[in-house]
């Protein structure tokens, strides 16, 4: 062995421990999700159960005679918890006034309100920390902007009110709707908005435009922000959806949003992704999961899987985060649409979307019978409303199924209980 053979040694050991600290470095960058990734497994639901409490507390409160401009009953179910420990209810169209025990008549076994009670475009419950409801907010919390058009509340969060400041303030997503004609009977989409509540005694500061799509020709391809909003790494991943059942399709397409935490009503801070990135054109977004989502494989983290059963979300839906897991409720595409949730996972906002999982029906009212004629739609996740350990609080709203609205209202007057949300406690377990 020559003079050289020694020194050669040692550099391949320093080269090794080059090598070496460079993996960790490369492991410690920042943006590296490698701990999400080995915490997110498959997840699907493997039990649930109606959860009679919340249930009960809502029939209380809607049913309470002692005050007449108290919410009745409303669908669009959102949560937020404030910093103090009350929860804040939202909801959409809601029903306010008094509501009138079952007479002693066997045609009419509900209670029930009067045909000229109070409807509004939306509304708010407060619930104290105990978990009881205590007052509505003088309704409509958010006005109509303007003739013919109104706000539907949807997602809700607390944050700084500006990046960095101490004060918190509440953050509300709105969807901005207008008259419409033939499959949109329900409202035309116009816009995503962001209203300011100040904290604690929630009074409207403003409302911002942060996505406007009146411009979009095809109403069915406009997208609308807010269904769910979840925070991660200093982002608020804002989930949406455009109307595209509404227009006759099978489902609709899911997209996706974010915003640094405290910008919620910064319209230039918002980006949108567009199957391999976020970008700030909201006009190049694409779907995450649906008909329109970039299929597994492709470029970028985005897209449904293709092939196998309907994918597609319905116009409102609802996403959580168990450990590194992100899971999607829906209810299924197709002809189950309006009886059966279903739901898909991911290792991330922008997918790929698995699934859908095994659905299951919620259970109607009682004495809603036809029940070919009520309906079950938007599923809402509550994660922060306590529910028993390892469950998950989920609502979802019943209606009255007609193609015409006013006979659809005049059900829901007769029977308040056909226009509550309901709630059932999931558990989520592992598997595809």
């Amino acid at each position: 062995m020559g003079v050289g053979g020694p020194r050669r040694r040692g550099l391949g050991l320093v080269l090794l421990l080059v090598l070496a600290l460079g993996a960790a470095l490369l492991v410690a960058l920042p943006g590296d999700d490698s701990d999400d990734k080995a915490a997110c497994a498959p997840r699907k639901v493997g039990a649930w159960e109606p959860d009679e409490r919340t249930n009960g507390e809502f029939t209380r409160y809607g049913d309470d005679p002692a005050r007449t401009d108290d919410w009745t009953g409303g669908d669009g179910t959102h949560s937020v918890r404030l910093p103090d420990g009350r929860l804040l209810w939202l909801f959409s169209d809601s029903y306010l006034g008094p509501v009138h025990p079952p007479p002693n008549l066997s045609g009419q076994p509900h209670s029930w309100r009067d045909q000229s009670a109070p409807f509004v475009r939306n509304s708010a419950v407060v619930m104290s920390r105990s978990g009881r409801l205590e007052r509505t907010l003088p309704a409509p919390v958010f006005p109509d902007p303007g003739p013919g058009q109104w706000r539907w509340p949807v997602a809700a969060k607390v944050e700084p009110r500006s990046p960095g400041a101490d004060e918190k303030v509440l953050r509300v997503l709105l969807w901005s709707r207008a008259t419409g004609t033939g499959p949109w009977i329900y409202g035309v989409p116009t816009a995503t908005e962001v209203a300011t509540l100040s904290l604690p005694d929630l009074r409207v500061e403003g409302i911002t435009e942060v996505s406007d799509q009146s411009g979009v020709q095809d109403p069915a391809h406009r997208v609308l922000y807010g269904t769910a909003a979840l925070d991660d790494d200093g982002h608020t991943y804002v989930f949406g959806g455009n109307d595209g059942k509404a227009a006759a399709k099978p489902a609709s397409d899911a997209y996706v949003a974010r915003v640094p935490d405290g910008s919620l009503a910064d319209p230039d801070a918002w980006e949108y992704w567009d199957g391999e990135r976020f970008t700030d054109r909201g006009g190049s977004a694409e779907p995450v999961l649906g008909d329109g989502a970039t299929p597994q494989g492709s470029a970028g983290r985005g897209g449904a899987e293709s092939g196998g059963p309907t994918k597609g979300v319905g116009s409102a839906f609802t996403v959580v985060r168990e450990e590194g897991t992100w899971v999607l409720f829906t209810m299924a595409a197709g002809a189950e649409g309006l009886t059966t949730v279903t739901s898909y996972w991911s290792c991330g906002p922008t997918g790929p979307w698995h699934g859908p999982a095994k659905g299951f029906a919620p259970p109607l009212p009682q004495d809603s019978a036809p029940e070919k004629d009520a309906a079950v739609y938007n599923p809402q996740a509550h994660p922060d409303v306590a529910a028993r350990k390892g469950r998950l609080l989920l609502s979802y709203d019943v209606n009255w199924l007609d193609a015409t609205p006013q006979v659809a209202a005049s059900h829901v007057t007769r029977n308040v209980s056909l226009y509550r949300p309901r709630f059932v406690q999931l558990r989520l377990v592992r598997g595809d």
